[in-house]
């Protein structure tokens, strides 16, 4: 693998090992919430219930685990790639899985699981590999246009 192929996996591994951490964290979060309450007019009421959306972060926490582990997975395999078309196939499903991680990042600031620190912190870093694939991919188009 060359240097830049090195730092390239290197970033995707980073990438999924905060992913699963993340994907930890969100479940154990949810699953662990007690609710709130406050009075009013002397009657207790639930200000924040436990939540029911176990399952809503449940999927979208795998949907993040699964295309955010697959960006590396997919990297690995275009570095060890058996053609140039294999190579230029792989490096291209690794930029739409991490196009795809930042969608369900989206989905989850959005809906209020991650707070701004944690979605623009991650999202920084998903937006880094999406970058450096985008620019990947540039090259190839470029190298097999001038064929």
């Amino acid at each position: 693998m060359s240097e830049i192929g090195d730092i390239i996996q290197t970033k995707c591994m980073a990438f999924a090992d905060r992913v699963i951490k993340l994907n930890d964290y969100l479940l154990k979060q949810a699953a662990n919430a007690k609710p709130t309450y406050k009075t009013v007019d002397g009657k207790r009421i639930a200000e924040k219930p436990v939540p029911v959306y176990l399952q809503s972060v449940a999927n979208l926490c795998n949907q993040l685990l699964r295309s955010g582990t697959s960006i590396g997975a997919n990297d690995a395999e275009a570095c060890n790639a058996i053609s140039k078309a294999d190579f230029k196939s792989k490096s291209f499903i690794a930029l739409k899985e991490a196009r795809e991680s930042l969608y369900w990042i989206d989905l989850l600031h959005r809906n209020g699981y991650l707070d701004d620190k944690q979605y623009l912190s991650i999202y920084a870093d998903a937006e880094e590999l999406v970058k450096i694939l985008v620019t990947r991919c540039k090259k190839i188009n470029e190298d097999s246009d001038e064929k």
